[in-house]
């Protein structure tokens, strides 16, 4: 089968499944988005594994996503998935100069200025920030409000100065750490607000080494999660209960977990 017949099959696959299933018939955009939302997750995460079986089975269900959206854009007359290609390849030519017209960029850097510039003529922007979405997760909210304001020169010059804001904004938090906030009780606003700036502090830090925040810090708690789980199984084969122990005997077995990495 090739590709075109195999998008085709899929196509009317996803209108039957819209005329024929009641569970398909009952959907819209708003409850379909959380399953896209999912499905693009389940592709990051297979993606960063390196398991590619499971990477092209996600993918598939991301692509389904992709087409069923498409097709409610057509039910309402908005377009639809022919519509969908050509606006991307449109935009794609448009926004890569360097590749289909005379612009030089010989640098990844280079590429991303001139896309933000192009975008922002295109696009007609009122203002720095305007059509950020504000539904993205908070630390990607964040790297992309920092990668607007670098767009137009207003940055720190390198990783460096990036990470001496980071160290003065921890300076700040520590001088409000005067009393700890009881276990489940509204926190104390001040401590908030400067760990929310140590916070995008950090992603600012993320962002100048080409570091995604997200990612990493999915990457960090599944680290975190593997090296409790290998403690609780050392503790086992002791003869103890990891949750049952003392601070400082939990912290031996941690770190033992992390040496057998």
């Amino acid at each position: 089968m090739s590709l075109g017949e195999a998008l085709l099959d899929l196509q009317r696959l996803t209108e039957r499944l819209r005329r024929d299933c009641p569970w398909d018939r009952e959907q819209t955009t708003a409850t379909i988005v959380p399953h896209t939302i999912e499905e693009a997750y389940e592709v990051a995460d297979a993606a960063l594994a390196g398991a590619d079986e499971k990477l092209l089975d996600e993918l598939g269900d991301l692509l389904f996503q992709v087409y069923f959206l498409a097709l409610l854009l057509a039910e309402r007359g908005q377009g639809d998935l022919e519509a969908v290609a050509c606006s991307v390849h449109a935009k794609l030519v448009q926004r890569h100069p360097h590749v289909f017209g005379d612009v030089e960029a010989a640098t990844a850097g280079r590429v991303r200025e001139n896309w933000e510039t192009i975008k922002r003529e295109q696009e007609g922007r009122e203002g720095v920030f305007h059509h950020v979405p504000g539904n993205l997760p908070a630390l990607l909210l964040a790297r992309k409000v920092q990668r607007r304001a670098a767009a137009v020169g207003f940055e720190y010059p390198d990783a460096a100065a990036a990470l001496a804001d980071l160290e003065d904004e921890l300076r700040e938090l520590h001088a409000e750490l005067r009393e700890e906030p009881a276990s489940e009780t509204a926190p104390d606003p001040r401590q908030a607000g400067e760990l929310g700036d140590v916070l995008f502090a950090a992603v600012n830090v993320a962002r100048r080494l080409n570091v995604d925040p997200e990612l990493e810090l999915r990457r960090a708690t599944g680290r975190f999660v593997e090296r409790v789980e290998e403690a609780e199984r050392l503790a086992a084969a002791d003869g103890s209960v990891w949750s049952e122990l003392a601070l400082d005997a939990q912290d031996r077995y941690f770190d033992r977990a992390k040496e057998a990495e």
